[in-house]
């Protein structure tokens, strides 16, 4: 072991194969964009849906300390038992990172326990995503906003859970605002749901959605503390007697 943390970059890397424009975006899949953005101090592997077991074994989600996950177009098509397999990943605390439309992947929709659902539209609008938690980690080194000249709509209301924190609210050039950075925790697992990254935009190569990445991933990384252990205990004290009461 190097000590660094290990992300696990996943892709369901379909449009990049299918899609003239978004090949030309990302010709090494924009799984390989997003890792290429985490810098060199952090110990970096990819994972595509056509992978056998999805490339999310047991062993390598196991040795994975935050999972990023990118998926559009082939939610259904992600096994069952790997969206379980990853659940129960999360709870024993590996953080989830979870990018744009990956709002309607399985394991997203599982955790949130709602639709997920929202409003959209592509028109090439400008986006604002407005920092509302200045003082969070995940925005360390992001000014007041982050401006995005081109990027697809997703609009109010999203159903989703309260977040626990919200640190982006978008503004988008049509009118719409939406809840675009938001953080969960489930069980030891920490969550962070971030808007930006339609395939048919170069958002993965902005510097500042990298920053925010990053900084997410080393914000969901899970602690060293020893995880609760649950079931029947003996009593740390001697228990008196209740005979006779």
């Amino acid at each position: 072991m190097n000590g660094k943390k290990r992300v696990l970059v996943w892709n369901e890397f379909r449009h990049e194969q299918i899609n003239e424009k978004v090949r030309a975006i990302y010709p090494n899949g924009i799984h390989h964009a997003i890792g290429e953005g985490l810098g060199s101090e952090l110990e970096i592997g990819y994972a595509t849906l056509e992978e056998e077991e999805h490339g999310l074994t047991e062993q390598r989600l196991n040795e994975t300390d935050v999972l990023i996950w990118w998926g559009h177009k082939a939610h259904r098509e992600v096994a069952d038992e790997i969206v379980e397999r990853v659940y129960k990943r999360v709870l024993e605390g590996m953080g989830l990172i979870v990018l744009h439309s990956g709002h309607f992947s399985k394991i997203f929709k599982k955790l949130m326990g709602t639709t997920c659902n929202l409003k959209w539209r592509e028109a090439d609008e400008k986006e604002r995503l407005w920092v509302v938690s200045p003082g969070h980690p995940i925005v360390e080194g992001i000014g007041e906003y982050i401006e995005l000249e081109e990027e697809e709509m997703y609009g109010e209301s999203f159903e989703i859970p309260t977040p626990d924190e919200l640190i982006f609210v978008s503004w988008f050039e049509g009118g719409e605002v939406f809840r675009s950075g938001c953080t969960y925790q489930r069980g030891q697992g920490k969550i962070f749901y971030f808007r930006p990254g339609h395939e048919t935009y170069p958002t993965y190569y902005n510097e500042q959605i990298r920053t925010v990445i990053r900084n997410a991933v080393h914000w969901a990384a899970p602690t060293t503390r020893q995880a609760p252990q649950f079931g029947n205990r003996k009593p740390l004290e001697t228990l008196k007697s209740k005979q006779g009461v």
